[in-house]
C-alpha cells in the first residue's frame, strides 16, 4: 500500500513538472542599453533570472544598443511580432498619444523612484497606465527607475531665480515648456551636441542625465556646477510586452517574468542612489560646487510643472485619466496641497 501511494505521488509531481511550462517560449527584446552600462548588466541578470527560475523554460534573446530598429521605433516592432517586449520607455510613445508622457517622466512629480514605484503599485497606477497600453495592443510588466536627473552647468544652479535666461540643452516635449514657464531657454539638441555647444558657450547647461551618468559622460570635465539631488525629471523605463504574446504565456511564466522584473527595478534604483552618492562626494573634492534646491524653490518649479502637466491633460482622454490619478496620488503623499 505504501508502495502503490508513493509511485502515485511520484507519478503526480512529474506530471505538474512537465505541465508547469507545457511549452518552451523564447523573447525577443529590445533596449536602448549598452551591455556594459550599469542597466545593461542588471537586465543581463533578469535574463539569468527568468532562465533560471523557469528552469530554462523561457528563454530570453535581448538586443542590445536598439540593434534591430531605432529606439523610437521597438514599440511599433514589438506590436508588429518583429520582438516581442520593449525594454525602452513610455516617454518615446508621445506621438502616438500624450498621455505616454505621464508614464515615462511625469516632470517634477514624485521626489524619489519609491514615490513614483508606489504610484504604479499602490495608487492605482499599474489599471491606469495598463489602459493606455492595452489600447495599444501592448501589456505594460513594470517599470525601472534609476533615480532623479542633474542639471549640469557652467553658472551657479541654487535655486530658480537663477534658472532665468538660463540656457540649456533640453529633450523636446513637456521639458521645454516647464522651463519655459520658469524664465529659462531651452534649447533642444541631440545628445550628441551637448559637449560642443558647452564648450563654445552656445549652451550654458544641459539636462543629460544622472549625476553619476553624466560623470561618466565628462560633463564635470566642461562644467563646474550641479543640482543634486535633483527634482526635475526620474524618468521610468519600461518592460512592455506584445499582448498576444503576454496572454499567450502560462501564468507561472508570467509569474516569473513580473517577480524577476521586480527585482530588477529595485537594483536599478538602489545601485544608481549609491553611484549618485558616490560621484557627489567625488565631484565636490574635485572643486564642482552641488545644489540642493529649498523646499520653497522645490515647490515653484512643481507649481510650473503642473501648468504643463494640466495642458498636456486636455490633449486626450488617457492622459487626463492619469494626470487625475497622479494628482490624487500626489496629494495623498503631501506633494501637492488638496486643494
Amino acid at each position: 500500500m505504501k508502495l502503490k501511494t508513493l509511485l502515485m505521488s511520484t507519478a503526480a509531481a512529474a506530471m505538474v513538472a512537465g505541465t508547469a511550462f507545457a511549452e518552451d517560449v523564447t523573447l525577443r527584446i529590445q533596449t536602448h542599453y549598452a551591455t556594459e552600462h550599469p542597466t545593461g548588466k542588471l537586465l543581463a541578470q533578469w535574463i539569468d533570472d527568468v532562465q533560471t527560475m523557469s528552469d530554462g523554460g523561457i528563454t530570453v534573446e535581448m538586443f542590445y544598443s536598439s540593434s534591430v530598429v531605432a529606439t523610437t521605433e521597438t514599440w511599433d516592432a514589438a506590436i508588429n511580432g518583429i520582438l516581442d517586449c520593449d525594454a525602452t520607455g513610455g516617454a518615446y510613445q508621445t506621438g502616438k498619444n500624450p498621455a505616454f508622457q505621464f508614464v515615462g517622466d511625469i516632470m517634477g512629480g514624485y521626489d524619489t523612484p519609491w514615490q513614483q514605484y508606489s504610484w504604479l503599485y499602490y495608487g492605482d497606477g499599474y489599471a491606469a497606465a495598463q489602459e493606455l497600453y492595452n489600447a495599444q495592443g501592448m501589456q505594460l510588466i513594470g517599470w525601472s527607475i534609476y533615480g532623479q536627473e542633474s542639471l549640469s552647468s557652467s553658472k551657479p544652479l541654487a535655486g530658480f531665480e537663477d534658472i532665468k535666461g538660463w540656457k540649456f540643452r533640453s529633450p523636446p516635449g513637456m521639458e521645454t515648456e516647464i522651463f519655459q514657464e520658469l524664465g529659462a531657454s531651452p534649447i533642444v539638441m541631440d545628445f550628441t551636441e551637448i559637449f560642443t555647444a558647452l564648450e563654445t558657450g552656445i549652451i550654458d547647461g544641459a539636462d543629460a542625465s544622472g549625476l553619476a551618468n553624466n560623470v561618466g559622460l565628462g560633463l564635470y570635465d566642461i562644467v563646474k556646477h550641479a543640482t543634486y539631488p535633483g527634482f526635475h525629471s526620474m524618468p521610468s523605463d519600461h518592460l512592455a510586452c506584445n499582448q498576444d504574446v503576454w496572454d499567450g504565456l502560462t501564468e507561472q511564466q508570467r509569474r516569473i517574468i513580473d517577480t524577476a522584473w521586480q527585482k530588477l527595478s529595485f537594483q536599478v534604483a538602489l545601485a544608481n542612489e549609491k553611484a549618485n552618492a558616490e560621484a557627489a562626494a567625488a565631484l565636490q573634492e574635485q572643486g564642482v560646487t552641488l545644489y540642493d534646491w529649498s523646499p520653497e524653490d522645490r515647490a515653484e518649479f512643481r507649481r510650473a510643472a503642473q501648468v504643463a502637466w494640466d495642458d498636456w491633460g486636455t490633449r486626450s482622454p488617457e492622459a487626463a485619466a492619469l494626470l487625475e490619478s497622479h494628482k490624487t496620488y500626489l496629494k495623498q503623499l503631501g506633494l501637492l496641497s488638496g486643494e
